[in-house]
Parts: structure tokens; C-alpha cells; sequence
């Protein structure tokens, strides 16, 4: 069958084929996870390793490269962000000593850019550069309950995906935790994603008022303290919010 996809298409889907769950491919992988000849697999991966986009090790096998990485570096939601928030994440760090996380929206996901794990055993599945549905974490209960009212009606209607018996699966019930959020500033999600776990987050502004990205921390459910850790995480989300530059109307 002819392959229909366009050059670039077919470029990017070479780079598609890296994940979490594959960080290193022999060139058959890189073929068969983009759905590619061989031929055109070996053509479009050397010229990216030339590039600087893959590298390949003595054995043959294909990492991401660190052009990419330069490359990520520009992007305004993603180090530079990361880097304006960090020293707020480690003040929150030190005031919970729990898992701390920065996150932004991609479509029906947050993904996140940065993580600060904590002394708890809770059962966190973060790692930067994670994807987890909106309705399933604080942090994205934040970014959709601050998004675009079109949006999340479009997002309540589709099918929400389940993960413990405690997930959001109703679109009532999302539509009116979302309201919640909006009314206080905070979303807390417990036991969505896994059954011990409790995330507390708090929205992220630019200057003009939008919100670009949320903060958490996620703390074992069965001994968390949710009204001390509100103010701890409003407060590291207003310090990100103002390094950004935005600044608060008043009353």
C-alpha cells in the first residue's frame, strides 16, 4: 500500500514514535511504530541524527537528541516557564515536603513540565513530560475549569476515562466541580488516578489575567490536611503568577 502521508508528515512520525514507555528504538522499531518501510525509516532517521534531533549509540539503537531539547527550550510554556517556577515550587516543597507539580494544557490533557517528588509513599504516576486526562487531576480540573466554556462542554460530552471506582465519569458532576473550582480558586481531586492519593492545585496566570498552567502538590489521602494546604498552594501559584507578570486587580 502507498504511503499517502506528506514528507513532513512522515518526518514527524519517525519522532512520534519516541514515548515514555519507548525512549530507545533499533531502526526496525522506528519503522514499525511509524508505519514505514525500512527504506524510508533509514533515510528519515539519518537525516535527523545528522540534524541533531536522534542519536544513535554504538549499538545501533536511536535516543532523542539534544537538539530537541534546545529546541524545547524556547517554548514559552515549557523550561522558561518551568525555570521562572521553580524557585516557588521549591518554597512549596519545603512548606509540605510532598509531591509538587507544574502542569499545562494540551487539548484534553495536562502535561507536565516539572516535578519535585516528596518523602510520602503516595502512589504518584507524574514524570515530566506526562500526560493524564484534564478531568482526572487537580491540576487539570484547574486548566479546564478556567478554559474556554465551548471547550469544556465539548469535553463533558466526549466519553471521560475511568482509572478507580473515585473518577469523574458523570458530566453533571464534572460540570459542577468545575463551577466549584471557579467559585474557589482551588481544585481538589482525590483518589481520581489512584486510590491513595489526594492532589490540591491552584491556577497560574500571565499577564493578562489567563490562566496558563496550574501548581500541586499530591499528598497520601488518608492523612491530608486540605484547609493548610490550600493556602500553601494558592501562595506558590500567586508568586509563579506574579513572576510571569500579572498583577491582581483590586476589589
Amino acid at each position: 500500500m502507498t504511503d499517502v502521508r506528506s514528507a513532513p508528515d512522515r518526518l514527524l512520525s519517525v519522532l512520534a514514535a519516541f514515548d515514555h514507555e519507548h525512549p530507545a528504538l533499533s531502526l526496525s522499531d522506528i519503522s514499525r511504530r511509524a508505519g514505514l518501510t525500512l527504506t524510508t525509516t533509514h533515510r528519515l532517521t539519518g537525516a535527523l541524527t545528522a540534524w541533531g534531533a536522534l542519536e544513535r549509540d554504538a549499538s545501533g539503537v536511536y535516543h532523542v537528541g539534544l537538539r530537541l531539547w534546545e529546541v524545547a527550550a524556547l517554548a514559552p510554556r515549557g523550561v522558561g516557564l518551568r525555570q521562572l517556577a521553580l524557585p516557588y515550587l521549591e518554597d512549596l516543597y519545603e512548606a509540605t515536603h510532598e509531591n509538587v507539580q507544574l502542569a499545562v494544557r494540551d487539548g484534553s490533557d495536562v502535561v507536565y513540565i516539572e516535578w519535585i517528588a516528596g518523602r510520602s509513599s503516595v502512589g504518584v504516576h507524574i514524570r515530566v513530560g506526562a500526560r493524564w486526562p484534564l478531568h482526572a487531576t487537580g491540576v487539570g480540573l484547574v486548566l479546564l475549569a478556567h478554559g474556554d466554556p465551548q471547550a469544556q462542554e465539548e469535553y463533558c460530552a466526549e466519553p471521560l476515562a475511568i482509572f478507580t471506582p473515585y473518577t469523574i465519569t458523570d458530566p453533571g458532576k464534572l460540570r459542577r466541580v468545575l463551577a466549584e473550582v471557579r467559585r474557589t480558586g482551588v481544585a481538589v481531586s482525590s483518589r481520581q488516578v489512584t486510590d491513595d492519593a489526594l492532589s490540591v492545585a491552584a491556577p497560574v496566570r500571565g499577564p493578562d489575567g489567563t490562566v496558563v498552567a496550574a501548581v500541586s502538590v499530591v499528598v497520601p489521602q488518608s492523612d491530608a490536611q486540605v484547609p493548610v494546604l490550600i493556602p500553601a498552594v494558592r501562595l506558590a501559584a500567586l508568586g509563579i503568577s506574579r513572576a510571569l507578570g500579572w498583577r491582581p486587580q483590586p476589589h
